[in-house]
C-alpha cells in the first residue's frame, strides 16, 4: 500500500534542466521526511537532498545552488528541480521516506529511510 514512484528522468545535455517527481500513495507524504538519493554506475548510493517533516531542506555540497527540493502536499508529491546539470549528475535517482526522525530533521543518511521508490535514470551527456 505504501508506494513511492519516481518519474521525470531522461537524457539531458550539460547545462540543461530536468525536474524529477516522487509521487506517494498509501500514506500522507506531509507526515514523512523525504530524501532524494542517487547511485552512479560503480558508485555507492549518496544523498542528494532531503526535506524534514516541518519543511526544512538540506543539500549535498555537489548540488547546492543547482538543485531545489520542493514538496506539494496537495499533490502528495515531492520534486527535485535539477538545473545546470553536469555529466557527473548521471545516476539513478531514487526518493525515500521515513517518519523515524524528528519533526525538524532533514537527514541524508540512507539508513534512516524505510520506504524507497524504484528510481529513475538521469543521463547527462553531450
Amino acid at each position: 500500500q505504501l508506494q513511492l514512484v519516481e518519474s521525470g528522468g531522461g537524457a539531458v545535455q550539460p547545462g540543461g534542466s530536468l525536474r524529477l517527481s516522487c509521487a506517494a500513495s498509501g500514506f500522507t507524504l506531509e507526515s514523512y521526511a523525504i530524501g532524494w538519493f542517487r547511485q552512479a554506475p560503480g558508485k555507492e548510493r549518496e544523498g542528494v537532498s532531503c526535506i524534514s517533516i516541518s519543511g526544512s531542506t538540506n543539500y549535498a555540497d555537489s548540488v547546492k545552488g543547482r538543485f531545489t527540493l520542493t514538496r506539494d502536499n496537495d499533490k502528495n508529491t515531492v520534486y527535485l528541480q535539477m538545473n545546470s546539470v553536469k555529466p557527473e549528475d548521471t545516476a539513478v535517482y531514487s526518493c525515500a521516506a521515513t517518519m523515524r526522525v524528528g519533526y525538524h530533521v532533514a537527514t541524508m543518511d540512507l539508513n534512516e529511510y524505510d520506504y524507497w521508490g524504484q528510481g529513475t535514470q538521469v543521463t547527462v551527456s553531450s
